[in-house]
């Protein structure tokens, strides 16, 4: 339900009791209580300074690395995929894009720009601002391995600008403030000088296609590997593939990935992860740590 906006300079798009099913790639979640898509930076600082001090705030991208519980996500959610504009070069190997831009989106730019190092983001379903926050990587490659700078936003709608070594980056994790998102990034390539790096994307995803349940209902890859293993492994030998919880398995096709058939809830889907848990810390003695981040209340109070 969209909500009348009495303040003239907000530019975005608010809606109250917004499901946020239609914005997760898992296709589950109940209502936030708002929902803000603003139409830029300076509209995201306008929207930020509306909000009580004590307002609950909860930021997503393109929503493939969240699950959000069947009761929803109390108080606000800002979600950048309408800062989605934002992408340009700014030198011979550099380019800035916003943190609402998809991932795949950067791969094709730089590419097309005659630029290397950036194939990799094909291969990562969400957005720059969510890849930024978990330091996704794929094919081997993370993408703090390629930032240069970045700009944040607080939540009092201050711009902060850092560059990359001002973050402790590890393994699936960033070391973020945590009343700051990022909003933008200059990210570094090299030049392609043999001009392949459309090949190379091209590639990238039919290894993907052959590997992963792509055109399915699912997040990506729902566990971190453990340290000189990995997750799909540990629950392909535990004989999960294909196990179901309701509506929601576990993938014939990668077993760290859990699909969604259509009809699935939250509910399924966590249960389901914490199946896999217990199951291989019984069998391996290996605690699996998710990936994706759960959102939100399981029940309404």
């Amino acid at each position: 339900m969209d909500i009348y906006n009495s303040n003239p300079r907000l530019r975005g798009s608010l809606k109250a009791n917004e499901e946020m099913s239609k914005h997760t790639s898992w296709k589950v979640g109940g209502a936030a209580d708002r929902f803000y898509i603003p139409h830029d930076a300076d509209d995201l600082t306008v929207f930020l300074s509306t909000l009580a001090e004590d307002e609950p705030v909860t930021w997503i991208g393109l929503g493939s690395n969240v699950l959000v519980r069947d009761a929803g996500i109390r108080g606000t959610v800002i979600s950048l995929n309408g800062m989605k504009e934002m992408l340009k070069l700014l030198s011979d190997t550099t380019a800035l894009t916003g943190s609402g831009v998809a991932c795949a989106k950067v791969a094709r730019f730089s590419a097309r720009s005659g630029l290397t190092g950036g194939e990799f983001l094909a291969g990562i379903p969400g957005s720059i601002g969510g890849a930024l926050a978990m330091n996704a990587g794929a094919f081997g490659v993370e993408i703090w391995e390629i930032v240069e700078q970045v700009e944040t936003i607080t939540r009092k709608g201050e711009h902060v600008k850092r560059t990359a070594a001002d973050f402790n980056v590890g393994y699936r994790h960033v070391d973020l403030p945590g009343d700051e998102w990022f909003i933008s990034a200059i990210i570094r390539f090299e030049k392609d000088h043999k001009g392949q790096a459309q090949n190379r994307i091209k590639e990238l995803l039919a290894t993907r296609a052959a590997t992963q349940p792509t055109g399915q209902f699912s997040c990506g890859s729902v566990f971190k590997n453990p340290d000189d293993d990995f997750a799909a492994r540990l629950i392909q030998e535990c004989g999960l593939k294909g196990f179901a919880v309701g509506n929601a398995h576990v993938s014939e096709k990668h077993a760290n990935f859990i699909i969604n058939n259509g009809k699935a809830n939250a509910e399924d889907i966590e249960t389901l992860i914490l199946h896999i848990q217990k199951t291989v810390a019984d069998n391996f003695s290996i605690e699996l740590i998710p990936e994706v981040k759960i959102l939100g209340e399981a029940t309404r109070h």
